[in-house]
């Protein structure tokens, strides 16, 4: 993949550095912060993979090159006053933190959680929990509980249910069906441990 950016437009602060954001390319979780030069950002766009300074070190940095876990990036933004960059990467081996957790975003006040993603990502998470551990009176837990009959008849009816609402163009209705069928589609895919990523990795493809 083909980087590039202009190079001369961007700010850099009085260290000569600017703050790079690494976000997900798939679902856009917010993986780390960290700083760049202009050498780090000009190897970054050379080799397509994420290199930073290290203030502590006060050297290059190439992310991943002892952990294995490389950042692939595939585009940079910068942004409205070029002097913030945003790094939409592929991570090698999920982990992005240097504690073994994937995001260096995962703590909260009252311990440690897995840092928020798109509204789909978090929905599959809450469906992927009540399989492995199932609550009563759980509407999920039943579903799944009941296999590939019941969820499939499921996606059928609201499948449909989209088709009517747009065929009557209401616009309420539509959002809400769509979303009903979105739900249970994510129910199948829990059902058949296929995780949301593959199918988000198969969209990326079409969309290249």
């Amino acid at each position: 993949m083909s980087l590039s950016l202009p190079l001369e437009q961007i700010r850099y602060n009085e260290q000569g550095l600017v703050p790079a954001i690494a976000q997900d390319y798939l679902d856009g979780t917010i993986l780390m912060l960290a700083w760049m030069n202009d050498a780090s950002l000009a190897k970054t766009l050379e080799t397509g993979e994420a290199w930073y300074w290290s203030r502590s070190r006060q050297e290059l940095w190439h992310k991943g090159a002892t952990s294995g876990h490389l950042q692939k990036v595939q585009q940079i933004r910068y942004d409205c006053d070029s002097d913030a960059i945003l790094l939409t990467i592929e991570q090698v081996g999920d982990i992005a933190c240097h504690t073994g957790e994937r995001s260096c975003f995962h703590r909260l006040d009252e311990g440690k959680s897995s840092p928020p993603g798109d509204i789909l990502s978090e929905l599959f998470k809450v469906i992927c929990d009540r399989r492995e551990h199932p609550q009563e009176n759980s509407y999920t837990c039943k579903l799944l509980a009941k296999g590939d009959n019941s969820i499939l008849k499921k996606i059928g009816e609201e499948s449909a249910e989209v088709v009517m609402a747009c065929k009557d163009n209401q616009r309420e209705a539509i959002a809400s069906e769509v979303a009903d069928l979105f739900y249970h589609t994510l129910v199948a895919l829990a059902h058949h441990h296929v995780d949301l990523r593959e199918v988000y990795k198969k969209l990326h493809e079409r969309r290249k």
